[in-house]
């Protein structure tokens, strides 16, 4: 390029001479690449070259470059179209980006939003609990100072009594005999049917209910599967759908009638409207709660469920190895051992469903006499981190 310059700074007569002969320039040597004179052509270095006219040269050269300025257009295209692909792709690579994280940054907030209500719930519930177990400890306490005091008066009847002579030890014996034997009956029955412990065999046969053997209980199993239609979007199925877990990604479900949308709840498959049934429950990881039960067809799927009899639903709650029976006022349960599995029996008819260790059959709760009116499904509650099977 500089050549170039210099000689186009040179007069037309100069930059067409030949700067050794001073003579025309009007060949084209072709091993050399340049413009020569006839004397140039003729003399020893390009003798034996092969050269030819200016303008001849120039024709095929023009060819040549026309050839590779075809090629090289080719290639500016294609990598100007290259570039344009390109710059699409990211363009869209960044934009499923920004959707994906939008997408993440809400699912993020409604896990946020649905973790606070589910602490706020609890923690309302476990002030609700404290004060009923206040309660009750108040009451059996009161309860069991009275009959402290009604026992120590009697018991110091009794004594006077032994003291005194014998006239007056017969004197209206069969009235202290019936009071000492009275109160002994009341303490007992009283110690056995306490609030907290309404499972007892006492209460029982206070009661005039009928107990069913750990045999005859188990003789009523039947095979229980869970209704994917009813399932809240944050518990997964299994395909057999004898398993469920809690699962912190929202399941994209149509919301149909019949789907839990507020608790994550699901129910079982088969509803009950007589007979007895069996079924069992196996806890598969540590640290999460849940709740087992029955609930009426009719209970609430799009709000707040009313966990107590009165609100159509029988169950009873696992958490942190505590239990409770969801009852009016709720009732803590102090099973032996720790239940592996839990066994559910629903006597339809008799008003009655029992909740046992199935591994021990301990019995951990029975509700009884309850108004039965309506179909029962089985039904299953989770919280973070709960998962459950069916055996």
């Amino acid at each position: 390029m500089v050549e170039m310059l210099k000689r186009l700074r040179l007069s037309p007569v100069k930059a067409n001479m030949c700067e050794n002969h001073k003579e025309k320039l009007r060949l084209f040597c072709a091993e050399d690449q340049r413009m020569i004179c006839w004397v140039c052509r003729e003399s020893k270095e390009h003798k034996t070259h092969s050269a030819s006219p200016i303008e001849e040269a120039a024709e095929d050269h023009k060819v040549k470059l026309q050839e590779w300025l075809s090629l090289l257009k080719k290639e500016d295209k294609y990598f100007q179209e290259s570039k344009i692909k390109e710059e699409e792709q990211y363009q869209t690579m960044r934009n499923k980006l920004r959707t994906e994280k939008k997408k993440l940054e809400s699912e993020i907030e409604k896990l946020r939003q649905l973790l606070k209500e589910n602490e706020q719930t609890l923690h309302r519930r476990l002030k609700e609990m404290e004060k009923k177990i206040t309660m009750v400890e108040n009451a059996n306490i009161t309860k069991l100072s009275y009959q402290i005091t009604s026992l120590n008066a009697v018991i110091t009847e009794i004594g006077k009594k032994c003291e005194a002579p014998a006239w007056e030890l017969l004197k209206d014996i069969r009235s202290t005999l019936s009071r000492s034997y009275v109160m002994f009956i009341l303490c007992s029955c009283s110690c056995h049917c306490s609030l907290i412990q309404r499972s007892c065999m006492c209460y029982y046969r206070c009661n005039n209910v009928k107990i069913q053997s750990p045999e005859v209980v188990k003789s009523f199993k039947v095979m229980v599967t869970l209704d994917p239609d009813t399932a809240h979007r944050w518990l997964r199925l299994s395909e057999g759908r004898r398993r469920m877990r809690w699962t912190d990604t929202a399941q994209p479900l149509p919301d149909t009638p019949k789907r839990f949308t507020y608790y994550p709840c699901v129910q079982g498959s088969e509803g009950f409207t007589s007979g007895r049934h069996y079924w069992e429950v196996q806890p598969l990881q540590e640290g999460g709660a849940w709740n087992v039960g029955v609930a009426a067809e009719s209970v609430d799927r799009k709000g707040g469920i009313t966990w107590s009899p009165e609100g159509g639903v029988w169950a009873v709650q696992g958490w942190g190895g505590k239990y409770v029976a969801f009852t009016s006022p709720v009732i803590p349960l102090f099973p032996r051992e720790k239940p592996l599995k839990l066994g559910v029996y629903l006597d339809y008819e008799g008003g009655r469903l029992s909740l046992y260790n199935a591994d021990s059959m301990e019995l951990l709760y029975s509700f009884l006499q309850a108004p039965f009116t309506e179909r029962l499904f089985p039904i299953f509650h989770l919280w973070v981190g709960a998962e459950l099977r069916l055996v």
